[in-house]
């Protein structure tokens, strides 16, 4: 009797495995519908599931929802969801959205794109020359974008020879005004403003200013792209910079560096001085140029280069937007720049001069020299006095003392701490107004 029950068993477990071998073979379809109706079934129904190692019990009274996917950078999160949904299809696949934020922070073009149309070229029908007593002519470190020869001379005949394409500008306003600088436009007769377009316009000085080596052109075409100024005070060491002008007289052409010191002074360029370094690529033509941020906003006008060839060395300096701004308002309501002045020779407090001497300071400003009959003189000032406030400001250096007193109005009175024989002495003195350019800077 068993043995009959074995041998029946094993006749229907043999046809068993052979019909589902023959379904696998001929109907896979068959097999694999169950364990789908199964799966769907599973993740449907409210079920009580034990987690280990935890030992939670989690409770599900309603179909579970998968938890969201973690984003990646550059993915969608509708698309993950879709690529994790139950009723997606094995096959799918989701191709991942391009970031356009990340890519974008790759490029400057945007705001270079901004600032070009306010960038033109100036063109006159002389060299522009320096006094021959201009620091720049006798310092080979630092070239004004003129290589290794004197602007305005052939080196080789000694002849006055045409320029084609003195240097670059920046329009400063819809009607017209161009800014560029006091070197590029200094003893020309005709000046032509070359648009970005290509369109030339002719243009004249209405004021200079050969402290800062800055000067306002106003043009015959109104309704100019003009640029956005920058807040040069929010600007640090490390933030990117677009230098754009006409270098060699290629063409417009915009090169990208860091700002890479700010406050620059004492480099004999200019009396006054607050430069912005800059290892954006400047060469000549890009004089008068603008110096951007990646938004397209002034930062301030490209004027000179530490150079021993003639050629940039990753050493450029921009006059800052603020003084652009002071003296540009100036020129536009007056033609000129009025400062104040007291009629003092001033020296830094170096730690050397201060160890040398017993100073009690290592700031300041050292009086080594009087105007005779100057507002300083007429105010009680003696040398050998140093200068440490002015209205309350400390007085850090002889730069930063040209510039306070430069800013006060002519006819106003300040008032002006000093330290005399260790002891602190305060003056009043009534400003005058600063004479023409001086050949060295001097108060």
């Amino acid at each position: 009797m068993l043995r009959s029950l074995w041998l029946l068993f094993s006749q229907v477990v043999t046809v068993g495995l052979a019909l589902l071998f023959l379904a696998a073979a001929m109907k896979p379809e068959w097999l694999t519908a169950p364990s789908q109706a199964l799966r769907q079934w599973t993740s449907s129904s409210p079920i009580q599931t034990t987690e280990r190692p935890s030992d939670r019990t989690v409770a599900r009274s309603e179909p579970a929802t998968p938890p969201a996917p973690l984003t990646q950078p550059g993915t969608s999160t509708d698309a993950n969801a879709k690529a994790t949904s139950p009723a997606a299809k094995p096959s799918q696949t989701v191709t991942p959205k391009k970031d356009e934020h990340a890519v974008a922070i790759l490029s400057y073009s945007e705001g270079a794109r901004r600032a070009i149309p306010s960038v033109v070229n100036i063109v006159t029908d002389k060299q522009p020359k320096l006094p021959a007593n201009h620091p720049l002519l006798n310092d080979p470190a630092f070239k004004r974008f003129f290589g290794n020869q004197a602007p305005g001379s052939n080196p080789q005949s000694g002849t006055r020879r045409p320029a084609a394409s003195l240097g670059s500008g920046v329009i400063i306003g819809s009607d017209g005004l161009v800014l560029t600088n006091h070197h590029v436009v200094d003893a020309a007769n005709d000046i032509e403003v070359v648009l970005s377009d290509g369109q030339r316009v002719r243009a004249k000085v209405i004021g200079s200013d050969p402290e800062t080596d800055l000067a306002v052109l106003r043009t015959d075409k109104t309704n100019l792209p003009a640029i956005a100024l920058g807040d040069v005070e929010q600007a640090r060491v490390g933030d990117v910079v677009l230098a754009i002008g006409n270098p060699f007289g290629v063409g417009q052409t915009v090169t990208m560096g860091i700002v890479s010191a700010l406050g620059r002074s004492q480099l004999g360029i200019n009396t006054f001085e607050n430069f912005i370094q800059t290892d954006a690529a400047i060469n000549p033509g890009n004089s008068g140029g603008a110096l951007v941020d990646t938004q397209g906003r002034l930062l301030g006008i490209n004027t000179a280069i530490y150079s021993r060839s003639g050629g940039s060395l990753g050493i450029g300096f921009a006059i800052p937007v603020s003084t652009v701004k002071q003296v540009m308002d100036q020129i536009v309501a007056n033609g000129s720049v009025t400062r104040g002045y007291i009629g003092v020779e001033p020296q830094d407090v170096t730690p050397e001069i201060a160890e040398a001497f017993n100073l009690p300071r290592k700031d300041g400003a050292i009086i080594a020299g009087l105007v005779r009959g100057g507002p300083a003189e007429k105010a009680g000032v003696k040398v050998g006095d140093i200068l440490i406030e002015i209205d309350g400001a400390p007085v850090m250096n002889t730069a930063t003392m040209l510039n306070m007193i430069a800013q006060i109005t002519p006819g106003s009175a300040a008032q002006f701490n000093f330290v005399r024989e260790r002891k602190e002495t305060r003056l009043k003195i009534t400003v005058g107004k600063r004479p023409k350019a001086n050949p060295r800077p001097a108060e």
